[in-house]
């Protein structure tokens, strides 16, 4: 059966839409190190040092520091480092959000730390103040006692329209005392090589950064690799590359894919870091998207990176059986959902009109970009006939099955507390650590997969909406489910990550209770309540131990711990709090819910509001 024609005014779009990020777009990969040159100040150390620019090229619990000492040959005592001595510090550069080359540091506060002093002075001016408030939500007078801030750090990765003899660079810090003569005889280079990397910019301004070419451990410059960018770091404005490497694979996909076959080379189909699997979709119907915009995410642990295949629409309908009624294990507002077998692998195969161009391209977008443990996998896609996006296959379906579904063993109060915490996580990564970050709007128990060991993902990103770090987001058009929606965007529009704690809080509710966001009045078909008035009654009470046994689910019996019960209720309040300012971060969150899912500490809400900070973490977001 071969796919219909594609109408040339949706291929225009999809080209367009796809170029326009290429052509926006100032780097489309990174590389493996770049160096920093970072000046000692009074009473730093070596441990400092490694632990404040801490990376995977950099372990601070490594006592030799052969890393670090490897690039620095005059540094002869690594107990006793001298002031204002210039060091190299290795980290690798990376692409962020296809718009500049850089690296996120996480900077571990102290008390009375401020934007001044950890940019001035603990990173060495390596990076700004007003870097610092654009990547972190703190309000510089409210900086809290702990926690940690996103450093951001620009990079090089040399050029080979330049010339391919420099492949490691210096990110270097303007002095006063410096000038293009000074930092042309210190280094050895000359004064052209070193203007011809950094464009328009002037040496003896005293601060600022510029890109010098390095060299390695074994003093040798090393050549610009094949596979590098060729774009030297982030101030350079007005270069026009390619996107990050899955959007532009898609847009040439685009172009080619209609009219003549295209052949994947050197890919692999699926990578083996997940082994867990399970089904998609969710009977919930979701407003229309507006169609959103991608982000990148920084490195951190527990997150694997997976390249998206080009399908051929012959290889799916194969798959499925010409997408038989047998193979269907789902329905979204977007599209019917496919179980297959590809190359020997399960996967779960989203087919969506192309009317929904605009969800698909989203969803395309931030599965490119982002990667985690607790966020489902994106494999590959296919736009012939019609749009497919193509995931890992999680056997155990959605939250909302479990719940609500007939055939599904309930749940154990010890999985939701678990479950609970893993989306929160999922919803942390794309809220604290990509750059910009995300917002899902369509957090609800249908979007929540769980794996064979009662783990959770966060899916379905076709509503999501890229938004800068602590701006103020414009009024948007209404996306997503109701019941799930806070009042601030229901009436307004108004969109911030707090629309998610909202929408999670409602989630944390239906974990607790089995019920649907929405409940209907007993013996009425027309008269409901939504669930979180519905618990906000019972925890008004003076006493609400009692009714809120009456809104557990029932599947549970009695084996549940009340005061567990009780903590997640509380905090499901907190979460759905009217005011977005009132409602807490997802990662205050993620810190409540990992002591709620131990059973040797002791919380409330009182300790999560005094010793986790809100007052001062809620303030931003």
């Amino acid at each position: 059966m071969k796919p219909r024609s594609v109408p040339s005014s949706l291929l225009f779009f999809l080209v367009f839409s796809l170029c326009s990020l290429a052509v926006q777009s100032k780097c489309s990969r990174g590389c493996d190190t770049a160096l920093a040159s970072y000046y000692v100040w009074t009473g730093s150390n070596l441990t400092f040092i490694a632990q404040t620019l801490k990376s995977s090229l950099v372990d601070p619990n490594d006592l030799d520091f052969k890393v670090i000492l490897s690039y620095n040959k005059q540094v002869t005592n690594k107990d006793s480092i001298a002031a204002d001595v210039r060091m190299n510090i290795p980290f690798p550069c990376d692409c962020m959000n296809g718009e500049f080359l850089g690296h996120v540091f996480q900077y571990s506060i102290n008390t009375g730390d401020s934007y001044e002093k950890v940019a001035n002075i603990y990173y060495a001016n390596l990076t700004n103040v007003e870097w610092l408030r654009k990547f972190n939500s703190y309000d510089p007078t409210r900086i809290p006692d702990t926690g940690t801030l996103n450093v951001t750090v620009n990079c090089s990765c040399g050029d080979a329209d330049l010339s391919k003899s420099y492949g490691l660079f210096t990110t270097y810090p303007l002095r006063p005392e410096d000038s293009l003569q000074s930092i042309a005889s210190s280094t050895n280079l000359s004064e052209s090589l070193l203007r011809s990397y950094n464009p328009g910019a002037n040496f003896s301004r005293g601060s600022g950064l510029v890109y010098i070419p390095a060299t390695d451990a074994n003093g040798v410059y090393p050549a610009l690799e094949s596979s590098s960018t060729g774009i030297a770091g982030g101030v350079i404005a007005g270069i026009v590359v390619a996107g990050v490497a899955g959007l532009a694979l898609i847009a040439v996909c685009v172009y080619v894919g209609f009219y003549r076959k295209k052949k994947v080379k050197g890919t692999s189909l699926l990578s083996t870091a997940s082994p867990d699997l399970s089904a998609q979709g969710g009977p919930d119907k979701a407003v229309e998207s507006p169609g959103p915009t991608p982000g990148t995410p920084t490195a951190l642990t527990g997150i694997t990176v997976d390249k998206s295949v080009e399908f051929s629409y012959e290889e799916l309908a194969k798959a499925t059986d010409d997408f038989s009624m047998t193979n269907k294990i789902g329905e979204g507002g977007f599209g019917a959902v496919y179980y297959a077998e590809l190359r020997g692998e399960k996967a779960a195969i989203k087919k969506m009109d192309m009317q929904a161009s605009k969800e698909f391209l989203a969803e395309l977008k931030v599965l490119t970009h982002v990667h985690h443990l607790n966020l489902v996998r994106l494999i590959g896609y296919c736009v012939e006939g019609s749009l497919f996006l193509v995931y890992e296959y999680i056997e155990n379906g959605n939250l909302s099955q479990h719940l609500r579904g007939s055939g599904k063993d309930p749940l154990p109060w010890s999985n939701r507390v678990q479950i609970a915490l893993d989306s929160a996580r999922g919803l942390e990564y794309i809220h604290e650590h990509t750059v910009p970050v995300y917002i899902h709007r369509d957090i609800k128990s249908a979007n929540i997969l769980i794996d064979k060991n009662f783990h959770a993902k966060v899916a379905d990103f076709g509503l999501t909406k890229l938004t800068e770090v602590g701006s103020a987001s414009l009024p948007t058009r209404l996306v997503g489910t109701f019941g799930y929606m806070p009042p601030e965007y229901a009436q307004y529009g108004d969109v911030s990550p707090k629309v998610d704690v909202y929408a999670f809080g409602v989630v944390l509710y239906e974990l607790i209770s089995a019920k649907e966001a929405i409940v209907k009045a007993h013996g009425s078909s027309t008269e409901s309540k939504g669930l979180v008035a519905l618990f906000e009654e019972v925890l008004n009470l003076p006493d609400p131990k009692e009714e809120l046994c009456k809104l557990v689910d029932p599947q549970l019996g009695d084996n549940y711990p009340l005061d567990s019960v009780l903590k997640m209720a509380q905090l499901a309040k907190v979460c759905t709090q009217e005011y977005p300012q009132l409602r807490p971060t997802m990662r205050s969150i993620v810190v409540a819910l990992m002591t709620l899912s131990s059973t040797t500490e002791d919380w409330d809400v009182g300790s999560f509001y005094e010793n986790h900070a809100l007052v001062n973490l809620m303030s931003g977001r």
